[in-house]
């Protein structure tokens, strides 16, 4: 039975501590976004960065009378940081009314009004509370950044709402298309939801174009100190990278510089430790230079910068239908990322962005950043949905809908690894039903090109999970000895056919193989011999030894399948 709103008589918090900050641009347009979410079921609120909306919006729905708020946060330093600085706002202990959940980490209890989370926890809290019951009001942050995760839950969430009319969802973006969100939430009239313009604060920025001398492959550590230089003696700067090991080249090159004394140098990106993360944000008399990823575009607000030097440049996760390899290389940001990385100066005064590029560079670039479904293979996608149990993709309502051909090759991929045999989820056949169990899958929270890490494979078949240091992630490929357990089909149709109310999982399909298998006269996948204490010993045939990719596969098939095979044999 799902969780519900924990309704007992215990107050959130005084109610002077949820007072919206006057000093926030958000502040002006409180009472009408209360007044919206109020009368609406759905509400849009655009905004530019520092705005306030990420923190300001969760006590507008508590003084509203919400009483069970998810927050969701497409990082997780994002999270936890978005989490504390809420706490410290409403005057509570961090894990109490307002906690956080992450990856491997979670502070939150039953008592907990605001939960801030990553969207990936959200999403899979979908598989064990469908109608979402635990929460009255959840906020989709940063939307505008359309990670697969993010348009995963706008999708089911407008699936959702019909069933669910005590609901109430707040979708918060930057100035970024807004009128996709609006439109994806219209009511059955076909009226749009409502949107909510927040202006930013009103220091003017200075644009200036710096571009290297050295043409196609640029010194960038010795343009970002020459930029630096440029800027003056003060003021904090931040300066944008495309990933850790830049970060790190860049920190050399400006801590061999004279740039004055007690310069500090940080760097800020998403696996830094959460104690070197937190140094970003104290205080201090010194000068300060920051060296961030695209993290610090949209999900985190660095106090107290008055520079912006800008590469242009970040790491984008983009699959090759040619090479099947999902890759993640260095590309030029899009020009509204790159007017996000503008909008992180000006915050205390006049700012300066200085941008390592030609302004003809920057009017040749996108408008906007492509959403990720568009430009991952579909295979991930594909099991995702089916773990989670949210239907046919081509009847998924996205709001930008892969194309055909981007299915049909993620089909194709599944098929090449038996995953869902022929025509397995083309038919309609339920996937729970395949050998693998799927909703297993470590929950994936992280942006995928967020940072330098590579993305996060699906792990199709427990294969290939990690979080390497490497550029390219090679895609699933099959063993040289063919297909997977080449018996295994017959065996989970055989367990199926007699068992139908049991999933037949991977241990089942060990248990039947070699039954099934000396049944039809085909060689079976184990071998056995005789050991001195009568039990039957297994080992591995030639032909199915598995490399050192595949560990869990291979430690599968070094079980014995003595007590096994008794218990197949009492069925």
């Amino acid at each position: 039975m799902p969780d519900t709103p924990d309704t007992r008589e215990e107050p959130v918090a005084d109610e002077p501590l949820l007072d919206v900050d006057p000093s926030l641009p958000i502040s002006a347009h409180a009472d009408e976004i209360a007044g919206l979410i109020r009368d609406n079921q759905v509400v849009v609120v655009a905004g530019e960065t520092g705005s306030g909306k990420t923190t300001q919006l969760p006590k507008i729905c508590l003084r509203l009378g919400r009483r069970s708020i998810g927050h969701t946060q497409p990082r997780r330093i994002a999270a936890r940081s978005v989490a504390e600085r809420l706490a410290e706002e409403m005057g509570v202990e961090l894990g109490d009314a307002v906690g956080y959940q992450v990856r491997f980490t979670r502070r939150a209890t039953r008592r907990t009004r605001v939960k801030v989370m990553t969207d990936g926890v959200l999403l899979a809290e979908v598989n064990h509370d469908r109608q979402l019951r635990r929460y009255d009001t959840i906020i989709i942050d940063e939307a505008h950044e359309r990670s697969l995760t993010i348009d995963f839950l706008l999708g089911y969430l407008k699936q959702l709402l019909p069933s669910r009319p005590d609901l109430k969802v707040v979708i918060t973006s930057a100035t970024i298309d807004t009128a996709r969100f609006a439109e994806h939430f219209a009511a059955p009239d076909g009226t749009p939801a409502p949107v909510v313009e927040v202006s930013g604060r009103g220091w003017p920025v200075e644009i200036r174009y710096r571009p290297p001398d050295e043409g196609d492959d640029p010194d960038m550590p010795a343009a970002i100190v020459s930029a630096v230089r440029e800027l003056g003696p003060s003021g904090d700067v931040l300066v944008f990278l495309s990933g850790e090991r830049e970060i790190k080249d860049a920190a050399a090159a400006l801590a061999a510089a004279d740039l004055g004394p007690g310069t500090e140098v940080l760097p800020l990106f998403a696996r830094l430790f959460a104690a070197e993360q937190h140094r970003v944000f104290a205080a201090h008399t010194a000068r300060r230079i920051v060296l961030a990823t695209n993290v610090a575009e949209t999900s985190l607000t660095v106090p107290g910068i008055r520079f912006v030097v800008d590469t242009g440049l970040a790491r984008i996760s983009r699959y090759s239908a040619r090479t099947k390899v999902q890759r993640l290389p260095i590309e030029p940001i899009s020009r509204a990322s790159a007017d996000q990385r503008a909008g992180r100066c000006g915050r205390v005064g006049p700012g300066v962005c200085l941008r390592l590029y030609s302004q003809e560079d920057y009017l040749a670039r996108p408008e906007f950043t492509e959403p990720e479904i568009l430009r991952t293979n579909l295979a991930s996608v594909i099991l995702r949905m089916a773990g989670a149990e949210l239907g046919d993709i081509r009847d998924f309502p996205f709001i930008e809908a892969p194309d055909r051909a981007q299915i049909a090759d993620g089909l194709r991929l599944l098929d090449d690894v038996s995953e869902a045999g022929p025509g397995g989820l083309v038919n309609g056949s339920d996937p729970r039903d395949m050998g693998f169990r799927q909703d297993d899958r470590p929950v994936v929270d992280d942006v995928v090109g967020g940072d330098d890490a590579p993305p996060k494979c699906a792990d199709l078949h427990g294969f290939i999970a990690h979080e390497s240091d490497s550029v390219t992630t090679p895609d699933v490929r099959q063993p040289r000895s063919g297909r997977l357990l080449p018996h295994t089909t017959r065996a989970e149709s055989r367990f199926r056919s007699a068992h139908p109310a049991r999933r037949c999982s991977m241990r089942d399909t060990a248990r039947l193989t070699s039954r099934s298998t000396r049944a039809d006269g085909a060689a079976p996948p184990f071998h056995s011999r005789p050991s001195p204490t009568g039990r039957t010993a297994t080992r591995r045939p030639r032909s199915t030894r598995i490399g050192r990719n595949m560990p869990l596969l291979a430690g599968q098939m070094r079980r014995s399948p003595s007590s096994s095979v008794r218990q197949v044999r009492s069925l």
